[in-house]
């Protein structure tokens, strides 16, 4: 059995003195050069103590009480120590001090399983606070972290307490070679598995976050979005097929407003209502980040909406969001438009050709679009806007000619 060099040392802290001029006495334990102290709740008068002999001297007329106390700590702390080599238990400075001061130690645990008891715990939140796809993705996580283990480590699970850096960095390499995933993919992955990893801190498995130091590649997307002259093409484009012409309009009121899908699908009558301008506005929340949308509709968002008015409380009438793009893969074909489009362009043909190249500040289209950060807004469209003051110049170099 391994053993654990262990020496424990009483010490006066001689700059703290009371009133009755005495000095509060401290505990030091060292295991294999590691050190932590704590008060014993003695005090003593610093000319009587004698640091050699880790004892009050006989001038202290308390002397007797206090070096029984003395030898009762050391040797309860002796004890301790060793009932923990019998039974297998780390010796940590931390076991030992919670030990002594009658806290609960905390078992081991391992990530798999201590993830899957996070999963059973904030199922029940599901519905309440908690999206199911949200519940979904962090189950994926789940069952890659155990493939991950078995091959990487050739175990069934990894010690909590024995999480490193490296373990990360290993997961991403996994993810990346094995799993063939895109580095976007690879950060949400691992944004998802440091979730639990925040319980344990919080719960006192684990006294540190193991992957503190991690920094996120960065992922460059290319912002998808139609110009101007592939907008005004889809609006005039005549469909002879009900079903593209309802995509279409759909598709088209979304690059006037910026919803995104779910929000588009369950668009309400009640969700509109009359602005202090005088027009009509949409006011609701973005299910993705619960922020309240508060968007003016613009005229031809507006026509799309009385088009589509009914006795029905939802304004549109419902549709996957599977469909809605392969049919809109159909109207790309027959417009022309040479882009991977999907719903989602909508709402950057909102951001970018509808407000920014408008010149409507950056700061109302992080709001209009709900973003929770401005960040989120800059990082996305900070070309674009670069592209727009690329074009104004090359306008003022022609003035200037």
């Amino acid at each position: 059995m391994h053993q654990e060099k262990v020496s424990i040392l009483f010490l006066i802290k001689a700059n703290s003195i009371n009133q009755k001029d005495l000095c509060p006495l401290l505990c030091r334990i060292t295991i294999n050069k590691k050190k932590k102290q704590f008060s014993t709740g003695l005090f003593v008068n610093p000319h009587y103590w004698e640091s050699k002999h880790q004892k009050v001297n006989t001038q202290d007329f308390n002397h007797k009480y206090i070096n029984a106390q003395i030898e009762r700590i050391q040797v309860k702390l002796y004890n301790i120590i060793l009932v923990f080599q019998l039974q297998g238990i780390e010796c940590s400075l931390d076991n030992i001090l919670n030990e002594y001061k009658g806290l609960t130690l905390k078992k081991e645990e391992n990530f798999l399983s201590y993830y899957k008891k996070y999963l059973a715990r904030i199922k029940k939140l599901v519905g309440i606070e908690l999206k199911q796809n949200t519940y979904d993705k962090l189950v994926y996580v789940c069952n890659h972290l155990e493939i991950f283990i078995r091959w990487n480590y050739k175990k069934q699970d990894y010690p909590l307490k024995d999480l490193t850096l490296q373990f990360l960095k290993d997961f991403e390499y996994y993810l990346k070679t094995e799993k063939k995933q895109k580095q976007i993919t690879i950060n949400k992955s691992i944004q998802i598995l440091r979730r639990p990893i925040n319980w344990a801190i919080s719960e006192g498995y684990i006294d540190r976050d193991p992957f503190i130091l991690h920094k996120s590649k960065t992922v460059r997307k290319e912002i998808v979005f139609l110009s101007s002259d592939e907008l005004k093409t889809l609006e005039e484009l005549v469909l002879p097929e009900k079903r593209l012409h309802l995509i279409q309009d759909l598709f088209i009121f979304c690059c006037y407003t910026g919803l995104a899908y779910n929000e588009m699908a369950r668009l309400e009558k009640n969700n509109i209502h009359l602005g202090f301008d005088g027009g009509n506005w949409i006011q609701m929340k973005r299910e993705k980040t619960q922020r309240e949308l508060s968007i003016p509709i613009l005229l031809k968002a507006q026509d799309i909406i009385n088009k589509y008015a009914s006795t029905n409380n939802r304004v549109f009438p419902p549709f996957s969001n599977q469909k809605f793009n392969a049919y809109l893969k159909e109207i790309a074909i027959i417009a022309k438009i040479n882009k991977n489009i999907s719903h989602h362009t909508a709402r950057k043909t909102f951001a970018s050709t509808v407000l920014l190249y408008n010149d409507v500040p950056m700061e109302i289209v992080s709001e209009l679009l709900g973003h929770s950060k401005m960040s989120i807004t800059q990082e996305s469209y900070g070309k674009i806007v670069q592209k727009n003051v690329s074009e104004a110049v090359k306008k003022l170099a022609a003035i200037l000619k």
